[in-house]
C-alpha cells in the first residue's frame, strides 16, 4: 500500500469549501499579505484571511490601538481598512496570485449591506475562494449585535447565502452565554462553517492617570490567555452543532493545533503568534503532516473530534 501524499493527508473538506491544509492565517493579523511576504512561503498555506474590509473606509479607533499582557494582546483597531472599492482595486488581484485559498473578511453596519458586499464579492468566484463573516467584532459600535442573537445570526446567513454561491464562514464571539445556539443558528442560516472564536472582550488601565490605556476604552483580547476558552467553545460546539469548525485562539505551536483538531476542529486559524513569529504558520503545516504520520493516519479528518470525554 502506498503511503498518502501530503495532498491526502492535510487535505479538508469543509462542506462547499476545500482547502489544501488546515492552516490559515487569522484575519486582522495578516495586513494584505505583502508585508508578510519576505517570511513565508504563501503557497504552503491553505489559506489566508486578509483584515476586514467594510463598505467605506474607516480610519479605526483612537490610538492606543494595542496593549501587551501577561499572555496575549488587547486590540481596540476598530475595523481601520481600505473599504471594499479599494480592496478590489488594490489588494484583490495580488491575493489572489498567490496560490493558496483566499477568504475575503467583510463586515457591515446592517444585514442589507452585509448581503449587498457579498454579492458584490461574488463576481470573481477565480480568485475569491469564499467569505468569512465578521459578525463578532467587539471593537466597534454594533459589532457583535449580529453575533449575539440567534435570529439575527440566522436572518444574516440567510440573506448573505441568497446573494452569493461562494462558501460562508460565520466567525462568531464567545461574548456571549451560548456560543451553541449561535452556532445553531448560523448553520440554520446556511453557513459552511463557523470560526470560534474571536477576540475576548477585555480592558486595560492606568491606575496613576486614573485612565484607560486604549482609545477606544474597551477591546478584544487574543494571544495564549484565550486558549483555554477557544478549546472550551469548540468543544461545546462541535458536541451539540453539525457544523464544520475552524478553530481560532492563542495558537502557537503544533500541539495547538493538534488540541483543537481533537477538540473537533477541522481546520485553524493562526493570528496574534503571526506578529511574533511571522513563519509559525508553514512551520505549522510540516508539523502537521508529520504528527499525521505518526499518528498512521491517511487523512487529517480521522483526528477531528476524537476527543474522547470521561
Amino acid at each position: 500500500m502506498n503511503a498518502p501524499t501530503q495532498t491526502d493527508l492535510l487535505s479538508i473538506t469543509l462542506n462547499r469549501l476545500q482547502l489544501k491544509n488546515p492552516i490559515l492565517v487569522a484575519s486582522g493579523t495578516f495586513g494584505y499579505a505583502r508585508e508578510m511576504q519576505p517570511f513565508l512561503d504563501f503557497s504552503r498555506l491553505g489559506g489566508i484571511i486578509p483584515k476586514t474590509i467594510t463598505t467605506e473606509p474607516r480610519i479605526g479607533n483612537a490610538p492606543p490601538r494595542t496593549v501587551e499582557t501577561s499572555a496575549g494582546l488587547l486590540n481596540s483597531i476598530g475595523l481601520d481598512n481600505d473599504g471594499i472599492d479599494l480592496f478590489l482595486e488594490k489588494h484583490l488581484n495580488y491575493l489572489a496570485s498567490l496560490e493558496t485559498a483566499l477568504i475575503v473578511n467583510i463586515a457591515g453596519r446592517s444585514i442589507e449591506e452585509m448581503a449587498r458586499m457579498a454579492e458584490r464579492l461574488n463576481a470573481f468566484p477565480d480568485q475569491i475562494t469564499a467569505l468569512e463573516l465578521n459578525i463578532s467584532c467587539p471593537n466597534v459600535s454594533g459589532g457583535v449585535d449580529f453575533g449575539t442573537q440567534p435570529k439575527l445570526t440566522e436572518q444574516m446567513l440567510k440573506q448573505v447565502t441568497e446573494s452569493c454561491e461562494l462558501p460562508v464562514i460565520a466567525k462568531l464571539t464567545p461574548n456571549v452565554t451560548s456560543v451553541v445556539d449561535i452556532a445553531q443558528a448560523a448553520k440554520a442560516g446556511g453557513a459552511d462553517a463557523v470560526s470560534l472564536i474571536n477576540t475576548v472582550q477585555g480592558t486595560a488601565i492606568d491606575w496613576r492617570r486614573r485612565k484607560p490605556i486604549l482609545g477606544g476604552v474597551f477591546g478584544g483580547l487574543s494571544g495564549p490567555a484565550i486558549k483555554p476558552v477557544a478549546l472550551r467553545v469548540v468543544c461545546q460546539v462541535a458536541r451539540a452543532v453539525d457544523i464544520p469548525i475552524i478553530g481560532v485562539g492563542g495558537i502557537s505551536n503544533i500541539d495547538d493545533v493538534m488540541e483543537f483538531i481533537v477538540a473537533g476542529a477541522s481546520a485553524v486559524q493562526i493570528g496574534t503568534a503571526n506578529f511574533y513569529n511571522p513563519g509559525l504558520a508553514t512551520q505549522l503545516v510540516t508539523e502537521l503532516e508529520q504528527n499525521l504520520i505518526a499518528e498512521n493516519c491517511s487523512q487529517v479528518s480521522e483526528l477531528v473530534g476524537t476527543l474522547v470525554y470521561p
